[in-house]
């Protein structure tokens, strides 16, 4: 069974149900406030950020991790990681500059990938999961087109679980 480990938000909400899909034991790592919704789409496991997770995790302790946070756990989330293991990212909103021992990447064979696009089917696979209902969006909030100042400073507060969507 792999290991994911999931920074939840709405590309870690898609990735948790996805990963549920593929039979993969998830753990999320997110607010306390956040915990009982990430664990209702399909969590195995939910680590608050209260906590440390590397004490929590321990070390080489997952396959893969899905981060579009970076920030100051970078490090942890490497050591975390398997030999062999996976670092995905397609976001920094916690911050674009980490750091990074190398030791930590090269002595265990970690892959890194950066991803913002994805390969032609994708698009249409998902739709057939949305459709079968193997996988549910989570829409947050609606906001019509002419409040969007006022959804990118709620979008900034970070309460919130899912996607917002414009209304044109």
């Amino acid at each position: 069974m792999c290991l994911w480990l999931v920074l939840p938000g709405g590309v870690g909400s898609a990735a948790i149900q996805l990963a549920k899909r593929r039979g993969s034991y998830v753990t999320a790592f997110t607010t306390t406030s956040k915990s009982k919704s990430v664990k209702s789409i399909g969590a195995d496991q939910v680590i608050t950020r209260e906590n440390n997770m590397l004490s929590s995790l321990g070390e080489e302790s997952v396959d893969l991790v899905i981060d579009n946070v970076a920030g100051t756990n970078f490090s942890r989330m490497l050591k975390i990681l398997r030999r062999g293991g996976k670092y995905v990212s397609s976001g920094a909103i916690a911050g674009p500059i980490v750091s990074l021992d190398m030791r930590d990447m090269y002595l265990k064979d970690i892959t890194l990938f950066g991803t913002t696009a994805w390969d032609e089917d994708v698009f249409s696979n998902l739709i057939t999961y949305i459709e079968a209902g193997e996988i549910k969006p989570l829409l947050a909030k609606t906001f019509p087109l002419s409040d969007i100042a006022k959804a990118q400073k709620e979008f900034i507060t970070k309460k919130h679980v899912g996607n917002f969507v414009l209304i044109p």
